[in-house]
């Protein structure tokens, strides 16, 4: 692959991209696009096309928001990173940084080809991830938040389908299962991050017990999330467990990879209550593709 495409591609962070349109795909569920009587209705099948831009639209804002934030880590990640496209020389910095902007504004206009409710959100989206890049993911508690309420808006991003917020409640899942992440991503390129690593272990399983909650209370069909719901407990807490007993940056990074791969499967644990298993199943499904495009590029 030719060194400069890569380092664009790179920016991106392919393997993440699978996990945005998942948030997305969650988001259509819990709207009722994918009802079981419904699922392989003509309507569904017309309603696909509108469901394509919304996924594309979450791709794009993802992948311009981590060029953003790449573009302005460029200083630190000289001293820190010096591999990464920007300091190394391989993409240069004006070129990453109207790279990331051109992404964002596409990811808004796919949402307003959607509809323009979808395109509201999308743009507050794009607030909110170029807020969390170049001011708030400095601090240590507003950082996580602001990573978590971008990673909300993206599940909102597909409840906006029809046009309503129908089961918005769930879009707090995110909110604190990404504010996890990014705790534990704190301590990726130095380690010594214990307390962090108690604290995400704790909103892991306030997440847990809130996806089986909702389902409950809002009548979702209790029958194939459990499945989904322990796929995840193994697939984060593993690694964590890891990560706190030898608190070293590689160990940290894992679990940092492994919680963000896993929002794949959080989604599917979500999706499925509200609607066929076959949606859950397709969900999954990203996840090996995420975990090969993984041993390509970097995660974080």
């Amino acid at each position: 692959m030719n060194k400069t495409l890569k380092g664009y591609l790179q920016l991106c962070r392919p393997a993440n991209l699978p996990t945005a349109a998942a948030d997305v795909i969650a988001g259509m569920a819990l709207a009722g696009l994918f009802l079981k009587k419904d699922i392989l209705s003509v309507q569904t099948l017309e309603n696909g096309n509108l469901s394509f831009f919304l996924v594309f639209s979450s791709i794009s804002l993802y992948a311009g928001g981590v060029v953003l934030n790449d573009v302005f880590d460029s200083e630190l990640d000289k001293i820190e990173r010096p591999e990464r496209p920007i300091p190394s020389g391989t993409v240069p910095l004006k070129n990453a940084r109207w790279f990331g902007v051109i992404l964002l504004v596409f990811g808004c206009i796919f949402a307003f080809l959607a509809s323009q409710t979808s395109g509201l959100i999308a743009m507050v989206l794009a607030l909110t991830i170029v807020a969390y890049d170049a001011y708030s993911k400095q601090f240590r508690f507003l950082g996580p938040l602001n990573m978590g309420i971008c990673r909300g808006l993206n599940l909102l991003l597909g409840i906006s389908f029809f046009g309503s917020f129908m089961n918005w409640e769930y879009v707090f899942i995110p909110i604190i299962f990404i504010a996890a992440i990014t705790m534990i991503s704190q301590g990726e390129v130095h380690g010594e991050n214990r307390n962090n690593i108690v604290v995400a272990a704790f909103l892991y399983v306030v997440v847990i017990f809130f996806v089986g909650f909702l389902h409950h209370i809002k009548h979702g069909d209790v029958t194939y999330y459990p499945l989904f719901l322990l796929f995840f407990t193994i697939m984060v807490f593993v690694p964590l467990v890891k990560a706190y007993r030898n608190n070293i940056p590689h160990n940290v990074k894992s679990a940092v990879k492994s919680g963000v791969l896993s929002i794949i499967i959080l989604d599917a644990a979500i999706a499925v209550g509200y609607s066929h298993w076959l949606v859950g199943l397709l969900l999954v499904l990203l996840l090996p593709l995420s975990i090969l495009l993984s041993k390509i590029f970097a995660v974080t």
